[in-house]
């Protein structure tokens, strides 16, 4: 079934099969995606064709300074012919919510978000409702542009599942996008290829896929490893193990297996924990990123040997 939906949503955002996967594992993971990238590279149309794929309600909402948290949550609105207050959901109560540049808005409106988020509700007067299922929020920030805006603190970033990068296409791909877009946009084209219902039903079968002590520990090498780097300021929470784990779990279903191997858990950690770490001032300066930190981890640490004979 994730297959099935990375091949569908590869015809729209061409030759950027990784970060599509890497989105999908997310998505099969209950968690949400932050994007960090320049504008135009196609993170709107990754969220429309999530929606297309699954046919799960889209929304989209543009962060901006005055932006209050009532405005993403909803609000009671008094209705003057029975006389009583009701509520209006706000684009939250949607399935693929696409936030432009979460860090435009107020520390208070992207509390609400990250409340969303974590527990798949929200509070609005008092009372808490909750969010339909799947829930799934694919942020943006502009990396580039900083001024006028709230950087999210490393507690919230550490709330996103994952971050990941589309970048520019290849030449290739970019020839491909302008003959592709000529007279129509293909996003409009997609077919549905899993409903909701299979969707959730897929994120709870991923918790099934086995893992063993072995590739647990490994995980959990990985994670001390980053608290022991002397590059960084400070190293990966126990939510980093967590997430890896599920992770690999979920991308052991994109290879067709019923157990995860430590190749899984390699391929998930830099995306997975890359922006759990803060680098210390001197590293970034030579142009090393979180996930650079996390591919020299991953060479460092031993890599423990697993059968599928074991499971």
């Amino acid at each position: 079934m994730a297959n099935v939906m990375i091949d569908e949503i590869s015809r729209v955002i061409v030759g950027k099969r990784e970060t599509i996967e890497q989105t999908v594992l997310s998505l099969l993971c209950g968690g949400h995606v932050l994007i960090e990238d320049v504008p135009g590279v196609g993170k709107t149309t990754l969220a429309k064709a999530l929606s297309h794929v699954t046919g799960g309600e889209f929304r989209r909402v543009q962060f901006t300074p005055d932006l209050l948290p009532s405005d993403i949550t909803g609000s009671s609105i008094f209705n003057s012919d029975t006389r009583e207050f009701e509520f209006r959901p706000g684009p939250l109560f949607s399935n693929i919510v696409l936030v432009d540049e979460v860090n435009r808005a107020t520390p208070k409106t992207q509390s609400a978000l990250l409340e969303a988020m974590e527990e798949g509700q929200v509070t609005s007067d008092g009372v808490t409702r909750k969010l339909p299922k799947p829930f799934f929020v694919l942020a943006t920030q502009n990396n580039i542009e900083m001024t006028g805006t709230y950087p999210l603190p490393e507690a919230q970033l550490d709330r996103f599942f994952s971050r990941v990068s589309i970048g520019y296409p290849g030449r290739e791909s970019e020839a491909d996008i302008l003959r592709n877009q000529q007279k129509s946009l293909p996003v409009d084209n997609m077919t549905q290829v899993v409903s909701l219902e299979e969707l959730v039903e897929a994120q709870k079968a991923v918790r099934d896929i086995h893992v063993q002590d072995s590739v647990r520990e490994y995980i959990v090498d990985i994670v001390r490893a980053t608290r022991e780097n002397n590059q960084l300021m400070i190293g990966s929470s126990p939510r980093g193990s967590l997430y890896l784990m599920q992770a690999a779990q979920a991308r052991a279903v994109l290879q067709g297996l019923d157990f995860v191997r430590p190749d899984d858990v390699k391929a998930c950690a830099p995306f997975v924990l890359g922006h759990r770490i803060i680098l210390r001032g001197e590293v970034r300066a030579k142009g090393m990123t979180g996930s650079d930190i996390i591919n020299q981890i991953l060479s460092a640490v031993p890599t423990p040997s697993v059968s599928a004979a074991a499971v």
